[in-house]
């Protein structure tokens, strides 16, 4: 392997801030990630498709990016990293070599532009059939006996077919450890497989890792890999930081205190599925987890997966999208990623804007010096106005209008001179800051019925 910028024998660069551990750091700096793009595992894009990829998000101000390491067939250019024989059965103990040259283009690519990657080892759509316009994914793998020279399907309980959707977690692939039903003939490849990540990406500082997407698997089966993952990289005197991303969308359900208790395992929380809510209940639900979070070990919350897109098949729209992409901004999200579509603006014009919009914002001040503070806020309908703080008296003070409207923001500042700069969202631009004088209750209106965000700054005696 030839790797750019190796981080051998170093602690991991990619980690909690020190200083205020809700948001990451990067070689010692804070840093806010946000991003978005048209595919959740880029690493299997062609060379010409993936680097205008990179550049447009790093172009707009993005420096995160989801990989799962999905070898579905979807667009027809992605394989699967096993190798497979003349006869067309795999064997899994052999590589294909394009797949992993492939993984370690886009760790080469990301790194030179600071992009960080949160992978997801472990994708339950790949593994199944239920999916009406794709229901062979499964039926095709290599991991299924029939298409392996390795292990039957007597010995292995892997049944030829799972139909059913992945949520059911009636697929024995997610069982194979020794907490669970100890199918040793199967493990012994996901094993080798995972390590295989890791001689890639334990050379790098600037990954993230996550377990499984949106699963409902026994928690001992996330518990099994973060601690492996762990293991290694400890062996090679590096630290990585790992969670494990829960299918539930109500935030306070009790599966996620399985990430959430256990800060000795999992480094970070992705609370992505809070983006099938909507409106009050979107931020309402995130700010739970934030304060469960701040009476136990305070970490980073990502949202690698922001949902929201016109036709899509969950009946949210594009603003939907944008919504919630700045309401978790406000809210305190470390990680912040457009999902791709159709079920998210992906890097679309969109997505740009917003992007931009939000790094003009922390051009002004940077996220972690405020925190949520929708309490600062009076005369507000459901879903009008989201604040953040630095401070109820001295400010600075955040505030997102998703359609226009006016509010109070309410501060002991009898008669205190400020600025309020606003931030035209889906333009990404700032408009000239006005002088307004901040009193008990202050009135604020958006300039227009659109996205907008303002920063209101207490001006020096």
């Amino acid at each position: 392997m030839s790797v750019l910028y190796p981080c051998q024998h170093l602690q991991a660069q990619l980690v909690p801030w020190a200083e205020n551990p809700w948001y990451w750091s990067y070689r010692g700096d804070p840093v806010l990630l946000l991003g978005g793009s048209d595919d959740d595992n880029l690493f299997q894009w062609p060379e010409e498709k993936l680097i205008p990829q990179l550049d447009r998000i790093q172009n707009a101000g993005g420096n995160v990016i989801r990989n799962t390491m999905s070898d579905r067939k979807d667009a027809g250019f992605e394989v699967y990293p096993f190798h497979q024989l003349k006869s067309g059965k795999y064997d899994l103990n052999q590589w294909n070599d394009i797949y992993w040259e492939r993984f370690e283009r886009l760790l080469e690519e990301t790194h030179a532009r600071r992009i960080m990657i949160q992978i997801e080892i472990w994708d339950r759509f790949d593994y199944t059939d239920h999916r009406a316009n794709d229901p062979r994914r499964w039926q095709d793998h290599p991991y299924a006996p029939e298409n392996n020279i390795n292990y039957s399907e007597e010995e292995s309980t892997l049944a030829a077919r799972y139909p059913r959707h992945p949520g059911a977690n009636d697929q024995p692939f997610f069982h194979t450890t020794p907490g669970q039903r100890n199918i040793a003939c199967v493990l012994k490849f996901q094993e080798a497989f995972v390590h295989k990540i890791l001689d890639y990406t334990l050379d790098y500082d600037h990954i993230l890792y996550c377990m499984d997407n949106e699963t409902q698997a026994e928690p001992e089966w996330g518990l099994y890999w973060a601690r492996l993952i762990k293991t290694r990289a400890s062996a090679e005197g590096k630290r990585i930081m790992t969670t494990e991303m829960w299918d539930d969308w109500n935030l306070t359900a009790d599966r996620h205190k399985q990430t959430l208790d256990h800060p000795e395992i999992y480094d970070f929380a992705d609370v992505s599925q809070n983006n099938h809510n909507k409106n009050e209940n979107h931020w309402n639900n995130f700010i739970h987890v934030r304060d469960y979070v701040s009476k136990r070990k305070i970490r980073p919350l990502n949202t690698t997966k922001t949902y929201g897109a016109n036709g899509n098949t969950f009946g949210h729209s594009d603003q939907d999208g944008i919504e919630r992409f700045w309401r978790h901004l406000l809210a305190g999200a470390a990680s912040i990623r457009f999902h791709r579509p159709d079920s998210g603006l992906g890097i679309n014009d969109k997505a740009v804007a917003c992007i931009k919009a939000a790094r003009l914002l922390e051009s002004i001040v940077p996220l972690w010096s405020v925190n949520p503070a929708l309490e600062l806020l009076g005369d507000r309908e459901e879903n009008e106005a989201f604040c953040a703080a630095g401070s109820p008296e001295n400010g600075p003070w955040i505030l997102y209008f998703p359609k226009g409207g006016t509010v109070t923001l309410l501060s002991p500042n009898v008669n205190a001179p400020a600025s309020i700069q606003w931030i035209d969202i889906d333009q990404a631009v700032m408009m000239n800051a006005d002088g307004i004088i901040l009193k008990n209750t202050t009135s604020i209106s958006a300039p227009s019925a659109k996205n907008w965000t303002a920063v209101i700054l207490k001006s020096n005696p």
